[in-house]
């Protein structure tokens, strides 16, 4: 019965301290280089951020709306978005035509 009462408050703490660095964020930043006789072969340059998805959108990251391996059908409405901005700007053309040659036929 001890025990419980001791886990507890640690996961009330573990719990707190999640929800404070998804509320705030925690940045993680490094860099890693190779060198070889001092020529630099390779930078590699490790950047990470925990915190929850309304806080990053906040501070203006939301490149995951637009990776298509996150959102794999984005590729698709996006092609077939474009294909109905053609045919729309065909048919406006269509209809621009139309109503000229009609002006031309009827003068006023």
């Amino acid at each position: 019965m001890s025990s419980a009462v001791e886990t507890h408050p640690r996961s009330t703490g573990l719990v707190e301290v999640l929800d404070r660095i998804l509320d705030k964020g925690l940045v993680v930043a490094g860099d890693i280089k190779v060198s070889l006789a001092e020529v630099e072969l390779l930078t590699i340059r490790i950047r990470l951020l925990v915190c929850s998805i309304d806080k990053a959108e906040q501070i203006g990251l939301d490149w995951w709306k637009y990776d298509h391996h996150l959102s794999p059908g984005k590729q698709q409405l996006s092609a077939e978005n474009e294909e109905l901005r053609k045919q729309v700007r065909a048919l406006e053309r269509q209809l621009a035509a139309t109503g000229r040659r009609r002006s031309a036929a009827f003068p006023r």
